[in-house]
């Protein structure tokens, strides 16, 4: 008997016990369903993950002083910064300093927090300004107070993002700084964060709601309003052309700045490559989505053993057929790929319709999540390979009993 006789038996005998096979695939579109579900989702939100963090710079490492252990002499300075920018392989460098203080503006109190940097860090965070224009190598080396204002701060503060020409008068020692702002620019929309949603939580301090705003500054006016000794940094921002790059570019950059401080002795710098962090936060979501879909493809065993039993009934309720076809001459392996052929058809549906049904479902908890939906070849192969295995598995001992059946007794049975 040829495959396609075979494969017409097997569907006419689903079709006649049609509810019993629905029932029987139930285990099997469960299990598939499950575990497309998990993997599907698993997979749109490692990628939305892993892009988001990608977004905020792959090709990116961070230099930073551990301030516990570290003395004013190990801090690092401007010509640290101008040196680093010098190395093989390195694109662009910026210091990075934080500056938190009073402000007002537009007649409203608030809290400033100022990011001192320098004209490298537009290109670092890859984001135009959406009004005005950041402040230039002079503008940096002068000192001046001028600023580049988030958009979302602009809103909070000036009821609009085109601020371009305002002031955001500070108080430092009881002495009055005015920052002008001369551009604006979208920070917390380039590293995909939610700009409102961040801001609310840092305005919310005590049950008040206060304003707050995030600017970028050169980092000598950062270090005005911070209080801080003027030239000295404790994180040194670094991209490279190539990502392939950042490993040696972060041990140079590092055995560069103990040789200028003469520090070898001491643990107080610290290299952080953003390209680890994306491949460790991969591998720790993959592993998560193997581990819960393994867990939910325990009901394919399930399946699997109704599969088994509504065979060996099948088989039951068809000694008669099994002896005459054995008497007439069939093959004991005729007999057995036969039943084992109707295993398999029965489990591919099931794994069919399980299949569309973790699609459908893993779209909806997409939509709701607000994840990419990421349905690969590998996964519908995945189901469908599942499936046929379920059917092989658990469908051959049914079959070769069929096979093995003597045909005078199968005929002796009504």
């Amino acid at each position: 008997m040829n495959i396609r006789e075979n494969i017409r038996i097997a569907v006419f005998s689903i079709r006649t016990n049609l509810m019993r096979s629905l029932l029987t695939m139930l285990g099997i579109i469960i299990g598939v369903a499950s575990v497309i579900a998990i993997i599907t989702v698993g997979n749109g939100g490692r990628d939305y993950i892993v892009g988001m963090i990608r977004d905020m710079g792959n090709s990116s490492i961070s230099l930073t002083v551990n301030t516990r252990t570290a003395e004013d002499s190990d801090y690092f300075t401007e010509q640290d910064v101008e040196a680093i920018k010098e190395l093989d392989g390195v694109e662009y460098a910026t210091m990075q300093s934080m500056a938190m203080c009073q402000m007002t503006a537009n007649d409203e109190n608030g809290f400033l927090m100022g990011i001192g940097c320098n004209t490298d860090m537009q290109m670092i965070m890859q984001s135009p300004c959406l009004y005005g224009r950041f402040f230039t190598d002079e503008e940096y080396s002068e000192g001046r107070y001028v600023g580049v204002i988030d958009a979302t701060s602009a809103m909070q503060a000036f009821g609009r993002k085109d601020v371009v020409g305002e002031y955001i008068h500070c108080t430092v020692n009881d002495v009055n700084v005015s920052i002008k702002i001369i551009g604006v620019i979208d920070i917390m929309a380039s590293i995909n964060l939610d700009t409102d949603s961040l801001l609310d939580s840092m305005s919310s301090m005590g049950g008040m709601q206060i304003m707050s705003c995030i600017v970028l500054m050169p980092a000598p006016v950062a270090s005005i309003l911070n209080g801080s000794d003027a030239g000295r940094y404790d994180t040194i921002n670094i991209t490279a052309v190539d990502e392939n790059m950042l490993d040696g570019i972060g041990t140079a950059a590092v055995n560069y700045v103990r040789s200028i401080h003469d520090n070898y002795e001491d643990d107080c710098y610290t290299v952080t490559n953003m390209a680890t962090y994306i491949d460790l936060l991969d591998t720790v979501i993959n592993v998560f989505t193997i581990f819960i879909a393994a867990v939910s493809a325990i009901s394919l065993v399930v399946g699997g053993i109704g599969v088994m039993n509504i065979m060996l009934v099948s088989i039951t309720e068809r000694t008669r057929e099994i002896g005459i076809r054995k008497a007439l001459g069939a093959k004991t392996g005729t007999i057995m790929f036969q039943f084992l052929t109707e295993s398999i058809i029965l489990c591919l549906i099931g794994g069919m319709i399980g299949l569309l049904l973790g699609v459908a479902g893993a779209s909806l908890v997409s939509y709701i999540m607000e994840v990419p939906l990421s349905v690969k070849m590998s996964t519908v192969l995945l189901a469908i390979g599942f499936s046929s295995a379920i059917g092989i598995i658990f469908g051959v001992y049914p079959a070769r009993r069929a096979a093995k059946m003597p045909p005078i007794e199968a005929l002796r049975r009504e």
